[in-house]
């Protein structure tokens, strides 16, 4: 009997001693225990995003190499890293803590999704003692894919880009390192790891469900972006996991640049763009002479509409005009008036003007290199702000509002009107086009408010000038096989590792169309009814017009005769000027072999707009501002406004004497007044 009871007590203290134990191999590691490594030789924009990331859950990080060159090779396209092992290894030795955790993973092309907790939970995990991410891929050797060991499912093939374990076992895995800084670190790594000895010796597992590390390249289509409680992760629908860090490796560097415009919580649906509003380089307070000097390059390269209203733009712009300089390129001799104009009353305003006409012959690619010396060749420059001729900006503050978002290159989204053609794209194509962005539509729509991260600008956008020191000191930034300017300086700026960003926050204005301008006419610019609609209204239609109806601006000088605003002083001034460059007034007679039956019965001296072209775009003149007028004095009246008969009256004293009081038999009559305010002609 007291066998038995020492039995039962032995049983007991059993149970009590067992759940003790397990407790301790289960005790999870504190957020103190882990350390990220990552070798950074110098600062990118890339890896300013990553400790931008890295700050906002608190990781602790530290950084190898920097200050060094690089030699570890272009290993994007061939094998090279080996620089990071070299100094992986020697900044293991100083380590002597063994219960010390290591994440090291690289800096360019990451951001971290979730937080060191989590991290540090799925690594315990997976009760292994070093965690590799996993690719779909396999590189650089595909000779060795026979090698490596099979999951039941997962990916199989390791990748070098992330890592975590503990100190000791990472140090004995990177102990037999000897090779040069530009050798392979995924092959060095990959052959420890298929080599089962020393597999199971160091305890190395891959994450292969992307628990922890989520590769981008060869697994896009797995990826999506999950919003949930005011953060964005990164999902992986194929394993339904949510990875903690994303990895751009290899040729995805514009799809994490894609993720990164949302993760962790850059924008979200709750908050919109909390990010918008980091590292800002706010102006107001400064005096006018501690503003920093920009280089606006201005580029007139084909035709262009409303060249003189691009001008009177520039000049509202609320900056001081003694930091700006202008770079104004013009390779159309007919927009040498509206130049030369510009320049007569403004150029002493500036604090210097350089312009190349049409007479120096010079190619476009040049001219875009030559104002990027300009800024480059000033050692006061801080800002090179390029426009060509066709962006309308209607923002006075557009050139303060890029300074102080403080991005290395910078454009102020523009649209063209009515239609979703903007001045950058969301996305690349395979071959480097233009393909949409899941959130283009969006960001062009405006449900999507921030600053964001893209492949393609044009038109208009700010370039920092320490870049043009730096990253794109190359004189040659315009060129790039078949791919035309913005495209080439784009390509030169992403391979660079340099970050283009538009913003929506405010709206900016548009971009003119060129296609179907004419130029055979003294002011070009009123054909411009169809294709530049918005534009043609804000020039030639007057002020008031679309406060007729609210402020009551009809007036009625006698029974069913209404006089209201039409044009402008420059619609009516334009025309008269169009007609009288025209020239060719009928004679005031009764015969007339401009209308049908060769007779007039009033005759009066004029041109018909059939003469000048511009009979089209008087009839959509008529329908878009006439017939508004008419159906709200004429209610259940609708009007497609046909006139069979438009023309423009020339009235001197003296000039038509057999123009005398008649009845008109037309249905209603449209007289647009377009003489000067000071002179007023009456037929007696």
């Amino acid at each position: 009997m007291r066998d038995f009871s020492l039995l039962i007590l032995a049983w007991m203290s059993l149970l009590v001693v067992l759940p003790v134990i397990r407790c301790k191999e289960q005790r999870e590691l504190s957020e103190g225990n882990l350390l990220v490594v990552t070798v950074a030789t110098k600062e990118t924009d890339g890896f300013r995003r990553f400790m931008r990331s890295a700050r906002h859950f608190n990781y602790t990080i530290k950084v190898l190499g920097r200050g060094e060159p690089w030699k570890g090779g272009d290993y994007m396209t061939t094998p090279g890293g080996g620089q990071k092992v070299r100094l992986l290894k020697a900044g293991l030795q100083e380590m002597k803590e063994e219960d010390k955790v290591i994440l090291f993973i690289d800096s360019y092309d990451v951001v971290f999704a979730s937080g060191p907790k989590e991290l540090l939970k799925k690594f315990q995990q997976t009760r292994h003692k070093v965690v590799f991410s996993a690719e779909t891929l396999i590189w650089p050797d595909r000779h060795l894919e026979d090698k490596h060991p099979h999951f039941r499912e997962g990916k199989r093939f390791l990748g070098s880009g992330g890592f975590i374990g503990y100190v000791p076992n990472l140090k004995e895995m990177v102990a037999d390192w000897t090779g040069e800084d530009n050798d392979s670190d995924q092959l060095f790594f990959t052959k420890i790891y298929i080599n089962p000895e020393k597999r199971k010796s160091i305890n190395i597992t891959l994450d292969n469900r992307c628990r922890m590390f989520q590769n981008l390249h060869g697994s896009l289509d797995e990826v999506v972006l999950k919003f949930e409680d005011g953060q964005v992760r990164a999902r992986n629908v194929l394993y339904d996991t949510l990875p903690v860090v994303v990895h751009g490796n290899g040729p995805t560097k514009l799809q994490i640049n894609y993720l990164s415009n949302y993760i962790p919580t850059v924008w979200t649906f709750e908050t919109g763009c909390s990010g918008c509003l980091e590292d800002l380089r706010p102006l107001s307070g400064l005096k006018e002479s501690e503003y920093p000097l920009v280089v606006i390059g201005i580029f007139i390269q084909q035709p262009t509409p409303f060249v003189s209203v691009f001008f009177e733009s520039l000049l509202k712009l609320e900056y001081p005009k003694n930091r700006l300089k202008l770079f104004i390129y013009n390779q159309e001799q007919h927009h040498e008036v509206e130049v030369s104009s510009f320049l007569k009353d403004h150029e002493k305003a500036y604090q210097g003007v350089k312009v190349i006409g049409p007479e120096e012959n010079m190619d476009r690619v040049a001219s875009r290199n030559l104002g990027l010396d300009m800024c480059r060749q000033d050692k006061d420059c801080e800002y090179f702000f390029s426009m060509d001729i066709e962006v309308v900006l209607k923002n006075k503050d557009t050139l303060k509002i890029l300074i102080e978002q403080n991005e290395p290159i910078i454009a102020p989204m523009i649209t063209r009107e009515g239609r979703l053609w903007t001045n950058f794209w969301g996305a690349l194509s395979a071959d480097g086009y233009y393909a949409r962005s899941e959130d283009y539509v969006d960001i062009v729509q405006g449900r999507r408010v921030g600053v964001w991260n893209v492949p393609y600008l044009t038109k208009v956008y700010l370039v920092k000038a320490s870049l043009l020191h730096e990253e794109l000191s190359s004189n040659d930034l315009f060129s790039s096989g078949t791919l035309d300017l913005d495209m080439a300086f784009c390509h030169n700026a992403r391979n660079k590792g340099v970050f283009m960003y538009v913003t929506n926050m405010h709206t900016f204005g548009r971009m003119l169309s060129t296609e179907n301008y004419q130029m055979s006419h003294l002011h070009n610019d009123l054909w411009q009814i169809f294709e530049n609609p918005k534009d043609w209204e804000e020039r030639y239609i007057h002020e008031n017009y679309t406060k007729i109806m609210r402020d009551k601006l009809i007036e009625t000088p006698c029974p069913d005769v209404y006089w209201f605003p039409l044009f402008s002083d420059i619609g009516c001034d334009h025309i008269v000027q169009e007609m009288e460059n025209f020239g060719q007034w009928s004679g005031g007679r009764n015969t007339d072999t401009r209308i049908q039956g060769g007779y007039e019965n009033v005759p009066t001296i004029d041109i018909h707009m059939t003469q000048i072209n511009y009979e089209k775009e008087w009839q959509k003149l008529l329908l878009d501002y006439i017939a508004p007028i008419t159906e709200t004095m004429y209610p259940g009246y609708y009007t497609k406004c046909i006139s069979y008969l438009n023309f423009v009256v020339r009235y001197k004293p003296d000039e038509q004497p057999l123009l005398t009081p008649h009845h008109d038999a037309s249905t209603f009559t449209i007289n647009v007044a377009l003489n000067s305010k000071e002179i007023d002609y009456q037929v007696n």
